[in-house]
């Protein structure tokens, strides 16, 4: 890696610039924060896949608001569509209110979802948080079925409100409060720390048995539930996809039951996993989708879409304030717009399978690295201590302080990639799907660096987030002020440029 891209430095004795802004938060905002822990920097600049801080140093951002930014930072069909709106006069803020914004954001989702399930949906607005859009689902299913419980899966993140919190497999978030509601919770297949201990497809026959016979004991303590909630691909819980079989076996055990199927789409919508949504690389069509996330285009919006048949709500069960976001509506249809045109889905799954193809090769080298999986442009990566003893499948134990000494070395190398998983080791990469082909490089190149560095470091030790300390910029030269980190582009496919011990939460919805 070229270290000519030095950042300018401060005065003796002058803060850094942003210092003060940090000491702030840290005074003012709550213990809650969690990226604020994580990076440590203040964002002054942003510009597809680039941040760049106050202090001048440039970033490649390959958290992307935790899957929030499918076209990466403030890109110009985004800002074309929002000043177009604000130029218009039209009114920001609308409640449930019909809007020409509204409507055509309907039609760009519907035109975007899959024709069989498009044909006969209804979708609601909701408060601007999926985990709004998860409470809704909930209540939409009870509401329609007259039952209360609901089924969902270990390793599951679906928000923080109570009822998505009591869906949410993270014990340590749940542990402090009351139950949110009962619900039945089934093993996902999860084939590198395989439930079954065997892992492959075996893991995955082993759980669609073990739910099929749980729900039909009757005496297996589980009543008739309200619906099942799943990830086709777990974000929070590792970066662990579904397989495409298990997912059938799904809709079709919970089809013959009677029970709804929601799919929780928030981070793996919107081209993320090398389709438009998660659900299409199986077949399957659900009773519900919940969307937020990339759907408003870098701005608050989440909807829930469903089968019509299960439209039995009264007026008003469902509402909140912030359900007419104009600008988030006419941003986010100028994105599921700009993602179909242009193929990103497709992009996101050559790309996608090209980065993980090279993070295997990596796993060869580096025996850090115990697993990367994941699916288009939503991977992980699964480090663990090489020297231990491996589990029946032939998993190591997760190594949780080396990961976080990797995010920091890649921190120091420009690189912005945050943890994730059961154990918080692994780490998770959500480029933006404009990604180009020198970012792909320049990331892979930054990863391996970091990956190499912190494993052979002692915690704590300066060569832990590597040498010099500090360093930024990019791979091919430059200075601090120049787009030398693979931010210069213009393809067809992008646009031109807690306290030690407390549990930790991210992707909040």
């Amino acid at each position: 890696m070229s270290l000519a891209a030095v950042p300018v430095q401060a005065a003796p004795g002058a803060p850094a610039a942003g210092e003060a802004i940090l000491r702030r938060q840290r005074v003012r905002e709550s213990a809650a924060r969690t990226y604020a822990r994580s990076f440590p920097i203040v964002p002054v600049r942003a510009h597809g896949m680039t941040v760049e801080g106050a202090d001048g140093r440039r970033y490649l951002d390959c958290l992307s608001g935790a899957g929030t930014l499918a076209l990466g930072h403030n890109h110009p069909v985004v800002l074309e569509a929002i000043r177009r709106t604000l130029d218009s006069g039209a009114p920001l803020h609308l409640l449930d209110l019909a809007a020409a914004e509204k409507d055509d954001f309907t039609s760009a989702l519907f035109e975007s979802l899959p024709a069989e399930f498009a044909a006969r949906a209804r979708v609601h607005f909701c408060g601007p948080a999926g985990t709004d859009a998860v409470e809704a689902a909930l209540k939409l299913m009870q509401t329609a079925t007259g039952r209360s419980g609901a089924l969902a899966f270990t390793g599951a993140y679906h928000g923080m409100t109570a009822g998505a919190l009591a869906l949410t497999g993270n014990v340590a978030v749940k542990e402090p409060l009351p139950s949110g509601g009962e619900v039945t919770r089934l093993p996902f297949p999860y084939g590198y720390r395989c439930p079954f201990g065997v892992g492959g497809d075996a893991g995955a026959d082993l759980a669609v048995t073990y739910v099929e016979r749980l729900l039909d004991d009757p005496s297996g303590g589980v009543v008739a539930p309200a619906a099942m909630i799943l990830e086709a691909v777990q974000g929070e819980g590792g970066v662990v996809p579904a397989p495409d079989g298990w997912l059938r076996a799904m809709r079709r055990i919970t089809a013959e039951r009677g029970i709804p199927l929601i799919v929780d789409e928030v981070q793996t919508g919107v081209g993320r996993t090398g389709a438009m949504w998660a659900v299409e690389h199986s077949g399957i069509v659900p009773d519900a989708m919940v969307l937020s996330k990339a759907i408003g285009g870098s701005l608050p919006l989440a909807v829930v879409v469903y089968r019509e048949d299960y439209d039995g709500w009264r007026p008003g069960a469902h509402t909140g304030t912030f359900r007419g976001n104009t600008l988030a509506m006419a941003a986010g249809a100028a994105t599921l717009r700009h993602v179909a045109a242009n193929g990103l889905a497709e992009r996101a799954a050559a790309v996608g399978e090209r980065m993980a193809a090279r993070l295997r090769e990596l796993a060869v080298e580096l025996p850090v690295i115990g697993d990367v999986r994941g699916r288009g442009l939503m991977l992980g990566v699964e480090l663990v201590d090489p020297a231990a003893e491996p589990d029946a499948c032939g998993a190591r134990p997760a190594d949780p302080a080396l990961a976080v000494r990797v995010r920091e070395a890649c921190l120091a190398r420009g690189l912005i990639v945050e943890l994730g998983g059961r154990h918080d080791a692994v780490l998770r990469l959500l480029p933006p799907l404009t990604i180009t082909d020198e970012q792909v490089a320049a990331v892979l190149e930054r990863l391996a660096e970091a990956i190499a560095a912190a494993s052979t470091a002692a915690p704590g030790s300066p060569g832990s987030t590597g040498s010099p300390a500090g360093r930024a910029g990019g791979s091919g030269g430059g200075t601090a002020g120049t787009p030398s980190d693979g931010s210069a582009q213009a393809t067809a496919h992008g646009s031109a440029h807690g306290p030690a011990g407390a549990p930790r939460v991210r992707g909040q919805r």
